[in-house]
Order: structure tokens, then C-alpha cells, then sequence
């Protein structure tokens, strides 16, 4: 299995499918749109789940802080279980998150595991971009 894109996010998804028992991988904004999603989806299915888990993070952060009695609190990561499969979903720092469906049998602690690395060299990956002017230039 591998990746489809609009982009290049291959290297966020691909290694998360190398987990055993893992079955799809979608990369997208923290709003719903997809920035990348792996073969065992189709588009529309893709979509789907991006728009779902976005309104899923949204949920789960105003549940935290209502518990927490706050204002605000921000989700490191959401667990589905299912009698399906689990539904990870960890969201990143920049605006993006990374949700990664895996079968029953799947390892729960090695596919958190795969996603928060993923997670972090997105991170960095970010961080090493080089700044952008107003106009869309690099700057020097």
C-alpha cells in the first residue's frame, strides 16, 4: 500500500501502513480538507473521513475543557475503538492532523507509536521550511 496525494506526503502515510494490521492513513487540516491519503481509500472515502475527523477533534477538545473546567484545551490525541478496528488521530502543531484506521487485531501501542513519530518529523519538516514574505517569495 501506498500513498495518494495532491502533494508529496507519502513519507508521513507510508510508514504508518508498515505497521501490521494497519489498513488506511489520511493526512489533513485541522478544518477537513485532505492533504494526502493512502491506496485503501478512495477520494470521496478520504473526504469523508477528513471532514469527520475533523468535527471529532473539535468535539473531544470542547469535551477536555469542559471537564477541565477551561476555556480551551488542546486534544494530543483521539482514540476510536470499534468492534471494526481502532481510529487513531493525533493532530499536529502546524495545523494538520494524521488519522490512521488499523483492523482489530492491530498493535494500539506500535500505531501510536508509527503516528506520533510521523507526527514529530512532520513537525520538524515544518519547522526547517523556509519562511514565506507576504507575496509567496522565500525570503533571503
Amino acid at each position: 500500500m501506498t500513498s495518494r496525494d495532491g502533494g508529496d506526503t507519502a513519507w508521513v502515510l507510508d510508514p504508518i501502513l508498515q505497521v501490521p494490521r494497519v489498513v488506511a492513513a489520511v493526512l489533513l487540516t485541522r478544518d477537513g480538507l485532505v492533504k494526502g491519503y493512502t491506496d485503501a481509500l478512495e477520494q470521496p472515502s478520504a473526504e469523508r473521513v477528513a471532514a469527520i475527523t475533523s468535527t471529532v477533534q473539535g468535539a473531544c477538545r470542547t469535551a477536555a475543557a469542559a471537564f477541565a473546567d477551561r476555556d480551551r484545551a488542546e486534544v494530543r490525541q483521539v482514540v476510536i475503538e470499534s468492534d471494526h478496528g481502532y481510529v487513531l488521530i493525533v493532530p499536529t502543531d502546524h495545523g494538520t492532523c494524521v488519522a490512521a484506521y488499523g483492523d482489530p487485531e492491530v498493535r494500539l501501542d506500535m500505531l501510536a507509536h508509527r503516528v506520533h513519530s510521523q507526527v514529530a518529523r512532520l513537525g520538524e519538516k515544518a519547522m526547517a521550511a523556509a519562511p514565506r514574505e507576504a507575496d509567496g517569495d522565500a525570503t533571503a
